[in-house]
């Protein structure tokens, strides 16, 4: 078949309207479950501090002779821990023509780019309390960095032989060691060192590739179908431990390497200024607004949480 000839059609057309629609999709993941899952705190100073203490150890001898003089135990301090504020921003600009033209699926550039920004700041935020990441003093020509959850957790960690905990009072990073497949027994050994410690984990936060992983173990190899809806669970969002349960969530923004084992509750976001926005000012023919905010990581007691590192992500 041929178009008729003399026929006028919208090839030919230049009047035609555009058809752009007035919905904007995106799909850029804004979930920040560590952040979202702690406590918030207000911090007064750029250094931030706390103090962790722990009991003797219990003894299985503790008798004394009827009528003895009491003999004094040893006291210890408390140990002083502390991490640094950290300032992250977001700004953006726009030209004065731009916010006074008709844009399709918002009213105001300006005011679109700013909600743009604030959940790129909250994205940035997460990343940087999961970050194995040692904590900087900053100066005039360096930025202050809080130190990452990496740097926190020591005493309950699984690791590569070639791998090195950190200190664990958030002065120096882990050494990564060569990657390995995550394993149940891995987990158990963790979740089990946590409660020697006296700690009560109730939230197992890690990366796609790790969660599948997880939801593999033999521990959930009981599948459920439901004959009704045709659906099989083939995944672990509760992981029932020998000593609790555990939710189980899917984090974007941790390092894909990590399996955090956390008491959520021994962790906290110190705000010394919480998520606020500005007016720049002007240099031209252009506005800036600026979203900032000043944090840090507080890790009330490290040894009530744990993680398996090293892990495969592929």
């Amino acid at each position: 078949m041929a178009q008729p000839t003399d026929t006028f059609s919208s090839y030919d057309a230049v009047g035609n309207r555009e058809d752009l629609s007035d919905i904007i999709t995106m799909i850029s993941p804004t979930a920040t479950p560590f952040m979202s899952g702690i406590a918030q705190t207000s911090a007064t100073s750029t250094k931030v501090e706390w103090q962790t203490d722990a009991l003797a150890a219990a003894s299985a001898t503790n008798a004394v002779i009827e009528g003895d003089d009491a003999t004094t135990d040893a006291s210890t301090a408390t140990t002083r821990l502390f991490n640094y504020t950290q300032i992250s921003d977001k700004v953006a600009r726009v030209t004065g023509t731009q916010r006074a033209v008709i844009s399709a699926g918002r009213s105001d550039e300006m005011a679109y780019q700013v909600m743009k920004r604030a959940e790129e700041l909250k994205r940035d935020v997460e990343s940087s309390l999961l970050a194995n990441n040692a904590q900087v003093a900053g100066n005039d020509s360096t930025a202050r960095e809080t130190g990452g959850i990496g740097s926190w957790i020591a005493t309950n960690d699984d690791l590569a032989g070639d791998g090195a905990s950190p200190t664990g009072d958030g002065s120096d990073a882990r050494t990564d060691g060569t990657q390995r497949a995550f394993t149940e027994a891995q987990l158990k050994t963790v979740l089990a060192a946590c409660w020697d410690q006296g700690g009560e984990p109730d939230t197992i936060m890690l990366g796609s590739f790790n969660k599948q992983a997880l939801s593999g173990f033999s521990g959930g190899a009981t599948r459920q179908i439901n004959s009704d809806d045709k659906k099989l669970v083939n995944a672990i969002d509760i992981y029932v431990g020998d000593f609790q349960d555990l939710i189980v969530v899917p984090n974007r923004f941790q390092r894909a390497r990590d399996a955090l084992v956390l008491e959520m509750d021994k962790w906290e976001l110190a705000m010394l200024r919480p998520f606020q926005k500005a007016e720049l000012a002007k240099t031209g023919d252009t506005a800036r607004e600026q979203i900032l905010v000043e944090y840090a990581l507080c890790a009330k007691n490290e040894a009530a949480s744990g993680m398996i590192a090293d892990l495969t992500t592929s």
